[in-house]
């Protein structure tokens, strides 16, 4: 990941690939030359993907349906990651919040958030630098968020999913990086993917100005994966923002913050 462009055959395999920051990696990637291995849920979505930019750049497109929150879809990824034609770059973008609080939740919800955003990035990666430590080459993205850094959204265990994200991703990196392996944290703020509609999650008392673009996240942590960076904050708000987090006192970043997917209603609901 040093070249503007990559040689030919370097592969990149994505997790969450058909919307949102993964669909903009897929993009991206395709149009850097890189061949792809896409991984989703929905297998008719990610047929329709692989034909799109395979249409549109020539690249050979390659696609993995399955289900990260469950060990057969982590072990299907496992195998692709470990066998066959190397990956060159893994990036973990799949995962999920809830739009109920923990008081509200169930065992059942908060163990597949869990088994997406931290187990499936624990074993895809543990999968993935193996065979990239002993290559001496390859990068692993894991898209976490500025929520990682501070409790912005009362209630809610989405925060805690992705602190554990950032703080793996750096400590996993300090380690590799002698091998010539690069392991990145990507923490985007709030970016237009899709997702709270799709799930139904009510953003609408979100300021305008707040929300990044997918391809414009994605842009800037490609750069930053270049330029050999641990941990990759894109668009200068939320690169102060991360700051406060990191020092302002929490009761007054309580009152900045207006998610409240995890608030609890005074009336009970």
């Amino acid at each position: 990941m040093t070249a503007d462009r990559p040689a030919p055959g370097r592969r990149a395999l994505i997790t969450g690939a058909t919307a949102g920051i993964g669909e903009s990696f897929a993009r991206q990637l395709a149009a850097e030359g890189w061949d792809l291995i896409l991984v989703a849920r929905d297998a008719t979505r990610l047929d329709a993907t692989a034909a799109e930019l395979t249409g549109r750049y020539g690249n050979q497109v390659q696609v993995v349906p399955a289900d990260l929150s469950t060990d057969d879809g982590c072990a299907r990824v496992e195998r692709r990651l470990t066998t066959g034609d190397p990956v060159h770059l893994l990036v973990n973008n799949a995962g999920l919040s809830l739009s109920r609080p923990f008081l509200r939740s169930t065992v059942a919800d908060e163990t597949q958030l869990l088994r997406l955003n931290v187990h499936a990035v624990l074993r895809l990666t543990l999968a993935a630098l193996g065979p990239m430590i002993e290559r001496g080459d390859g990068a692993v993205i894991n898209v976490s968020s500025v929520a990682g850094f501070g409790p912005v959204m009362p209630g809610s265990t989405y925060p805690a999913s992705k602190a554990w994200v950032t703080s793996f991703s750096e400590s996993i990196g300090q380690s590799t990086r002698v091998a010539g392996v690069h392991v990145m944290a990507l923490c985007p703020g709030y970016t237009r993917t899709g997702y709270h509609e799709r799930t139904g999650i009510d953003m609408s008392g979100m300021p305008r100005w707040i929300w990044l673009q997918a391809d414009d996240v994605v842009a800037e942590a490609l750069r930053d994966l270049r330029k050999g960076k641990t941990v990759s904050v894109p668009d200068w708000k939320y690169k102060l923002a991360v700051a406060s987090l990191r020092h302002v006192p929490r009761r007054l970043l309580r009152g900045a913050f207006r998610d409240r997917r995890g608030q609890l209603d005074p009336a009970g609901e």
